[in-house]
């Protein structure tokens, strides 16, 4: 498999969820900004889409949207999802409300924003958080152990410090206790973020 990605980016939780399997893979950096790979590939011919993350998988298939890859590697390595009966639906929950929500909200940060839309965006980012921290179990989302979903909550737990927008205790040590995990570790060293 190979994971185009961009430091910091949202593939980031790709980028773990990988490294927390075990899974055998590669890593190619993306230039969102000129769209070209570290190798000078134009990204458009790997994706029309143009931004991470894309995951070719080993048969030639390509994926993309954060919500597929995870839900596609939970499923590959059944230790990155949710148990239960209605784990999956659950699982999907948290991811689409992380992607449509909560990473949707943190555009005025990331785009040209001034520092005047960027204060009104952080309360609503707040609230965001807020809603999906009340909704955590133990130290993560779904239990003692992270999922999918908690590594996708810690890239956007890590924009959050980045802008200045406040985060519940819960979340605050759900960063932590990601931070202190050997894959989270690495995959930070390898994007250069650590």
């Amino acid at each position: 498999m190979k994971l185009y990605y961009s430091p910091l980016a949202c593939s980031l939780a790709d980028h773990i969820a990988l490294r927390e399997a075990g899974a055998t893979f590669d890593l190619e950096q993306v230039d969102l900004q000129t769209k070209r790979t570290l190798s000078g590939r134009d990204f458009a011919q790997i994706t029309p889409k143009a931004y991470v993350p894309v995951l070719i998988l080993d048969n030639g298939e390509t994926l993309t949207e954060n919500i597929a890859i995870l839900d596609w590697l939970a499923a590959q390595y059944p230790k990155l999802g949710a148990a239960g009966a209605f784990a999956r639906t659950r699982l999907l929950e948290a991811l689409a409300f992380i992607s449509t929500e909560l990473h949707r909200s943190f555009k005025p940060m990331w785009h040209a924003a001034s520092e005047a839309d960027r204060n009104d965006a952080r309360p609503g980012i707040a609230a965001h958080f807020r809603l999906i921290g009340n909704g955590a179990t133990s130290v993560y989302l779904f239990g003692d152990d992270p999922t999918v979903a908690d590594f996708y909550l810690f890239v956007m737990l890590l924009w959050a410090e980045r802008f200045g927008v406040e985060v519940p205790p819960r979340l605050a040590a759900l960063r932590d206790a990601m931070r202190d995990r050997p894959a989270v570790r690495t995959a930070l060293r390898a994007e250069g973020l650590a």
